[in-house]
């Protein structure tokens, strides 16, 4: 068994508070206590682990090699203990009162909406703010903390996530376009000398390459609705995933490409939570909908085991 601690987390934020203020007049200010309450606080340290934190240079008392460790370690253990408490706080309370959910544009919307709509029978008065992005974007959300939840073509460095599905991206043009006209096995060469409609990643740094070839004519648009209009309206080419254009594929208003290598493309999206020690019941309930869901309604689809 591990040892009880014997200092207590007052007496280390009294030493990070006089640090940060300069001193311990300052800090006692600072902590609405008295000069000699954070004083005993840090000799209490000191007496305790056998150390100096301080030494005086001077007039002043400046942190000494182990004093600058025991701040450090100290600042990150007060910091853990503000989370425990926020999330212990967050769950007795109940179900969260808003939940950010960033989704990659290639996941279906229809999809999406389904799992909300579930969600909200059981939670009707949890917000749910969805961030609608692209590729990069959506890694971003949960990097900079704005997502509690994500469903994302990768899971981020220091992140975990959960295979959810597969989505099918296929190369697709007007039934009239050009390139059908030429009635065979289509090469990268052939694209070139046509105008390809490409999704912008939305994040800060874009991958460029991302479901792209090499063509003289691009139109680079913000919104997957963008791209199938131009499409629907014979002025490109593009990779599209299945699920957002059943209807225009099943009247054949668009057409898969005939291309020799690289028609179909398979896109894996992961279910992604930004904190798994301390997600809320509502994010851990959302995650749940979505991915049973998902499942369900998804059964053609290659799917992460359960």
């Amino acid at each position: 068994m591990s040892e009880t601690p014997h200092i207590t987390l007052d007496q280390w934020r009294g030493l990070i508070a006089v640090v940060d203020a300069g001193g311990y007049a300052q800090a006692a200010q600072l902590l609405h206590k008295s000069q000699s309450a954070v004083t005993y606080a840090v000799q209490k340290i000191e007496s305790l682990l056998g150390v100096n934190a301080f030494e005086i240079q001077g007039r002043k008392a400046v942190l000494t090699p182990t004093g600058q460790m025991l701040y450090r370690r100290a600042l990150a253990l007060v910091d853990e203990a503000s989370d425990l408490e926020r999330a212990a706080h967050a769950l007795s309370a109940g179900w969260e009162a808003e939940i950010h959910l960033a989704v990659e544009i290639l996941f279906p919307t229809w999809l999406l909406f389904d799992c909300l709509a579930r969600f909200g029978e059981e939670s009707p008065r949890t917000r749910i703010t969805v961030i609608e992005s692209v590729l990069g974007g959506t890694t971003e959300a949960l990097l900079t903390g704005q997502a509690d939840l994500a469903i994302a073509p990768q899971a981020p460095p220091g992140f975990l996530g959960d295979l959810l599905l597969q989505m099918p991206v296929v190369a697709v043009a007007h039934r009239d376009h050009p390139l059908h006209r030429l009635e065979r096995e289509l090469s990268a060469r052939d694209l070139r000398e046509y105008r390809h409609v490409l999704v912008r990643d939305s994040g800060v740094t874009r991958d460029r390459r991302a479901l792209s070839v090499e063509v003289d004519q691009r139109w680079t648009v913000s919104h997957m609705a963008s791209s199938i209009q131009a499409l629907r309206m014979g002025h490109g080419f593009a990779w599209l995933p299945c699920e957002h254009i059943r209807d225009e594929l099943a009247s054949g208003l668009l057409k898969p490409l005939p291309l020799r290598a690289g028609r179909e493309r398979l896109v894996p999206l992961y279910l992604v939570l930004a904190d798994p020690d301390f997600a809320g019941p509502g994010v851990r309930r959302l995650a749940e909908i979505i991915r049973e869901t998902a499942t369900a309604s998804l059964p053609g689809r290659p799917l992460a085991s359960s």
